[in-house]
């Protein structure tokens, strides 16, 4: 309600807020990629939220609230040596019911050695360069089509 000039009281509508950005979160386990991530994602538009690995595996982070609160359209997740316990460990993360809904873009910094623990991967290899940053911008847009 806003007051009109003479004080009178009128329904005043609503700002329109524009069109709803996609919520992308970023869970790495390095801070500076976390950081690298989100500065290429949020220059090409994407409203980005981020979670560092290490917090959410030792409960400093409640991945469920988290993924609750932000209800993010795409999940940017790393999986970091050790290979096999983190394959693991994102496998029980994809089967909690907030998760379920979510896609997901892996990275890693190893495809190869990743792949040949637990078989073919759709990650995609990243160490940080400008171009490998750009793959995982593709690859949110992908997801989001």
């Amino acid at each position: 309600m806003d007051a009109g000039p003479s004080g009178e009281r009128s329904e005043a509508p609503a700002p329109d807020p524009g069109p709803r950005r996609p919520i992308i979160a970023v869970f790495n386990s390095s801070n500076d990629t976390v950081d690298l991530l989100r500065t290429a994602l949020e220059s090409e538009g994407f409203h980005t939220v981020v979670g560092h690995i290490p917090d959410v595996k030792s409960g400093e982070l409640d991945l469920v609230g988290f993924i609750e609160h932000h209800a993010p359209t795409v999940i940017v997740y790393d999986i970091s040596p050790p290979y096999e316990a983190n394959w693991t460990f994102l496998r029980l993360v994809r089967n909690l019911e907030p998760v379920q809904g979510c896609r997901f873009v892996l990275t890693t910094t190893n495809k190869p050695a990743l792949d040949k623990l637990v078989g073919e991967t759709d990650a995609l290899e990243i160490i940080g360069k400008p171009y490998d940053l750009q793959l995982v911008v593709n690859a949110v847009r992908n997801a989001l089509a």
